[in-house]
């Protein structure tokens, strides 16, 4: 029997030009492969050009990098993922429009995070975390990430490159903040860090990128993980719907084919319409109880993640009062009109705002975790249209 000829794929991918004519929800319901988006061309590519040359200008091996949902770099690979909204400006309003903030949107942000992952890669690339010496200066790669960390500020046993004080969080993390910095000072971080525990780290890090120097990696890879053209997934459902009547609107017409179905499917088999009708209002009973305790669960769930919103936004606005006390009162102090002990409590009331504003944005977040779970949420199932669904 001859091979049957497949049809040719569909191309229904967006051109990126006409992104910035799609309302916030007509770019949440497209595909993610559908937004036609490179690292080619985009804002990300000068950024990644700006970390090769800063890598080349140390003779170090070249890491690649492809858009993704996230910023990540997967275990055992010696490139890392970009996240797909910061190559294409539209798509970073709508992030900042969902999620309150773009990480990375900013260039100097961006560049720190590039050389943060760029670490992740080189280490893979090499087995650095291996090394004895690593691990005495660092502590132990196989240590679990807990969920959440209580740094100190006052610490000077650790880089700053990342908000929160992010070196603090883990071994590997700590490692990848001491060479962003490293790599981003081009040599002023003696200088810098000069009088701080954290500089036997960074002349650690000198001392073995200088090793390096021109040295081939004992690992180069080519996967991409769950890069952008592979992923038949929409975005709706990754961002939390700022519209309840939308919500309801697609509950009641899927309540309504789930109950119109099975009275069709009856009436076919009229030899077993009794029985079946039996067991219809039998189901249809438990469905009408399950559908009303999850419609006081979403409502719950909807005023919980309203009022989160509500309180983040307020610490929001206390964060930048706190930071433009701060700035007030070292202007005050540079200038000889007061002593440093008003900048000091400055400083620990914008520290504690800040610690107050993450645990209330985590706490957003996870509101909206079960906001999507009391909805029954999953990543959407779309018909590519010629019979098979994706």
């Amino acid at each position: 029997m001859p091979a049957r000829r497949r049809p040719p794929a569909r191309k229904d991918h967006r051109s990126p030009a006409v992104l910035v004519d799609l309302t916030d929800q007509e770019l949440l319901d497209l595909r993610l492969k559908d937004l036609g988006l490179t690292v080619e061309g985009s804002a990300v590519e000068p950024r990644l050009e700006r970390l090769a040359a800063e890598l080349d200008r140390e003779g170090l091996f070249q890491p690649y990098a492809w858009l993704s949902t996230d910023w990540f770099t997967p275990d055992g690979c010696t490139g890392f993922a970009v996240p797909f909204y910061l190559a294409h400006s539209r798509l970073v309003r709508l992030e900042r429009a969902q999620m309150l903030e773009v990480e990375g949107g900013s260039a100097d942000e961006c560049l720190r995070i590039l050389r943060h992952e760029a670490a992740h890669a080189i280490d893979n690339a090499y087995g650095l975390r291996r090394r004895k010496r690593w691990r005495q200066v660092f502590g132990s790669p196989t240590e679990p990430y807990e969920s959440s960390y209580s740094p100190d500020p006052t610490s000077r046993a650790h880089v700053l490159n990342l908000g929160y004080w992010y070196s603090q969080s883990h071994p590997l993390e700590d490692w990848a903040e001491t060479f962003a910095v490293w790599l981003g000072s081009a040599g002023r971080w003696r200088r810098r860090y000069e009088g701080w525990t954290a500089l036997a780290k960074l002349e650690y890090v000198d001392e073995l990128m200088t090793e390096l120097r021109g040295k081939p990696p004992r690992l180069r890879t080519r996967t991409r993980e769950d890069s952008l053209p592979s992923l038949r997934l929409t975005a709706d459902t990754g961002y939390q719907s700022q519209s309840t009547e939308t919500l309801f609107d697609d509950l009641i017409w899927s309540v309504a084919a789930g109950i119109v179905g099975p009275v069709f499917d009856a009436g076919r088999r009229a030899a077993e319409v009794r029985r079946t009708d039996a067991v219809l209002r039998e189901a249809l009973a438990q469905y009408e109880q399950a559908l009303l305790d999850a419609m006081a669960e979403v409502e719950n769930a909807l005023l919980q993640e309203q009022e989160q919103r509500r309180h983040v936004e307020a610490l929001e606005k206390r964060v930048a009062a706190s930071r433009s006390l701060l700035e007030a009162t070292r202007d005050r102090y540079q200038n000889g009109l007061s002593d440093y002990l008003p900048v000091l409590t400055a400083l620990t009331t914008l520290q504690a705002d800040e610690q107050s504003y993450l645990t209330a944005k985590r706490q957003l977040l996870s509101y909206r975790v079960q906001l999507h779970r009391a909805l029954g949420g999953d990543w959407s199932v779309v018909d590519t249209g010629n019979g098979e669904s994706s």
